[in-house]
């Protein structure tokens, strides 16, 4: 099969060379870094100067960067042990009806267990506002919970915004971050948003599957999810994957010195845009997408999951949206009050400084294709 063309980076991103490299040479030099021998002693360094590496990006202190095995544990981790940690202020939890499913999913299980959560709406261009946070708070609120970048519409929602006027409502309150669309895409750095709690994914930039990171901030003192031998100062046991930490400090590294990465991919992405705007009339954005990678559009009447195949079989791979609704409709679209012809016809397309005008220019042609040639619906 020829290479595809690639428009779902906001799902994964390819494993980087650097970082491929970094973890070759790490599974070589196999020791374990809790041993006190030669072999574990270069591991913890190579540990400890990894995590130096990522705390630099997020711009914060390395004592505040736990490793972890995917955003979803890290958002799990902070959630959880986040309201238990709050447990004494109250038992409710203000979301918005965006999120990823590891944080919808985690506050379902929550409310499961007697908490109550508010899940604050977007408007039709999928936004919420500092407002709607503070009027949503009561004197109960334990943790709020928002994303930096909606993963579906690209959409930066205001946590630094939201984080300032809720601590001046309330300085009690948790503040959790999902900034898994985030990390490296958007400025200022993590560190400063004032969040108490930030979660990042590797494989959203470059690093293998399997590694991610929560920056917690200094003096938030979560209970350990996993307890055990004590690594990661007792906050995460189980023996450190050494080697997809060091592809995920690599990942970080080779993105940090392509100082131009974000205006390359989103000049990509408004030239596809620009393109699929003339080329198929009855195209609409949902979207244009504030971070650099994502937008979404819509094909009203037509059935995203045919488009999506359609696509595929010509080599073009878009989504529908999160991968993790395995074909379900799109919860964030639904929230925004879309009409149901364009939630049945929406598209996510998501890019990366790799991507070329000629792999745009195939999407634009396939696309216009399946638009002139399936049938459209009824709904």
């Amino acid at each position: 099969m020829d290479k595809p063309i690639y428009f779902d980076y906001a799902a994964t991103a390819p494993v980087r060379r650097e970082a491929l490299e970094a973890m070759i040479q790490v599974l070589g030099q196999f020791g374990n870094p809790s041993s006190r021998y030669a072999y574990g002693r270069e591991a913890a360094a190579r540990v400890k100067a990894d995590r130096e590496t990522v705390a630099q990006a997020l711009d914060c202190d390395p004592s505040e960067v736990c490793f972890t095995s995917c955003g979803t544990e890290s958002d799990n981790w902070a959630l959880r042990r986040g309201v238990e940690l709050n447990r004494r202020k109250g038992k409710h939890i203000i979301t918005t009806a965006m999120e990823h499913a590891a944080v919808l999913e985690t506050c379902r299980d929550l409310e499961r267990q007697g908490y109550e959560v508010t899940r604050l709406k977007p408007n039709r261009a999928g936004r919420i506002t500092a407002e709607q946070v503070t009027a949503a708070l009561r004197p109960d609120t334990a943790l709020v919970s928002m994303m930096l970048v909606n993963n579906e519409t690209g959409v930066v929602l205001p946590v630094r915004e939201c984080v300032e006027a809720v601590k001046a409502v309330d300085a009690s309150v948790l503040f959790h971050c999902d900034a898994v669309q985030g990390f490296l895409k958007t400025q200022p750095p993590l560190g400063k948003l004032g969040a108490d709690l930030v979660a990042v994914s590797g494989h959203k930039i470059g690093a293998p599957k399997g590694v991610g990171a929560l920056y917690i901030k200094k003096g938030v003192r979560l209970r350990p999810l996993l307890t055990g031998g004590g690594q990661e100062e007792g906050l995460r046991s189980g023996t450190e994957a050494t080697a997809q930490i060091a592809a995920f400090a690599a990942a970080v590294r080779a993105n940090l010195a392509e100082t131009d990465r974000l205006e390359r991919t989103c000049a990509i992405k408004n030239y596809t845009l620009a393109k699929l705007k003339e080329a198929v009339p009855k195209l609409e954005v949902i979207s244009p997408g504030d971070a650099p990678h994502i937008c979404a559009i819509s094909l009203p009447g037509y059935k995203s999951e045919v488009v999506v195949r359609v696509l595929g079989d010509r080599g073009v791979c878009v989504s529908s949206g999160s991968a993790c609704h395995k074909g379900k409709p799109s919860h964030v679209f639904a929230a925004m009050g879309l009409p149901r012809s364009w939630l049945d016809g929406a598209l996510r397309l998501s890019f990366s400084p790799e991507s070329t005008p000629e792999e745009a220019d195939a999407l634009v042609s396939a696309l216009k294709d399946a638009a002139e040639s399936l049938f459209t619906t009824l709904s």
